[in-house]
């Protein structure tokens, strides 16, 4: 009996010896990787953190095109603002399964300028720091021609594949003449509009928008396929054509 008890024992102290641990708790916190991260004093943090920011600042500065000219930002119409609509409007073109007619981009969207000389990661970055995605929106003629007699008369936003006239006066009669590839606007048919998600929604005074019969959307970020298209053409270049002409006085 007491042979059998001493090697109970010896076999509940092995098991013992042997019990696996097991997490019963744990804890975190988020910490964001931005420019709050430079007050962190952790230096573990610290130092798993460093090569990553290395790897980051040398990805954001490889050339990805090359402006000839600079890029400036200014209203009714610019380089900047044709570029931007153009390439979303070529971009839209590639991915929606159905024929775009128009691109809009607003000129608030736009937080920076670009000098001449190579286009970076870095530089698309700027341009568009906002997660903004591609939507296509199918718009009643009658709303686009509203949405472009309030970009003629309160200052002009960027457009690709149509252009834009005022004709009417700013106080009694707000009237634009528009045409979109080359034809006059039909109020009675529907128009294919490239955009951003957030534009979709009315935002920015473009409340015409919210009144599109379908919508398309990429899942895809704006800046992303900008980075796309500089891979694509190479040269990042666009001239003042006459596209919006406004009457804001």
């Amino acid at each position: 009996m007491k042979r059998i008890l001493f090697i109970l024992l010896i076999a509940m102290g092995c098991i013992a010896c042997h019990r696996q641990a097991r997490v019963v708790e744990a804890t975190g916190e988020i910490i964001m990787v931005d420019s709050t991260a430079d007050a962190i004093q952790d230096t573990t943090y610290l130092s798993h953190l460093a090569p990553i920011k290395q790897d980051l600042e040398q990805e954001l500065n490889i050339p990805i095109g090359y402006a000839p000219a600079a890029m400036q930002v200014y209203p009714p119409e610019c380089p900047m603002l044709n570029w931007a609509s153009d390439a979303l409007l070529a971009m839209a073109r590639q991915r929606c399964p159905e024929p775009v007619d128009v691109a809009v981009v607003n000129i608030g969207g736009m937080r920076c300028e670009w000098a001449a000389g190579d286009i970076t990661f870095r530089n698309v970055f700027e341009l568009m720091p906002f997660d903004n995605e591609l939507v296509v929106l199918t718009l009643q003629g009658s709303d686009l021609q509203q949405l472009c007699e309030i970009f003629a008369y309160s200052g002009g936003q960027g457009i690709a594949g149509m252009r834009i006239k005022a004709v009417g006066d700013k106080v009694m009669q707000q009237e634009a003449l528009v045409t979109i590839n080359g034809k006059p606007l039909d109020t009675n048919r529907t128009y294919t509009v490239a955009t951003s998600d957030y534009l979709s929604q009315g935002n920015d005074g473009m409340l015409p928008l919210k009144n599109y019969l379908q919508i398309w959307k990429s899942n895809e970020k704006i800046r992303d396929l900008y980075i796309e298209y500089i891979k694509q053409v190479k040269t990042v270049q666009a001239k003042v054509d006459g596209r919006m002409n406004t009457n804001t006085q």
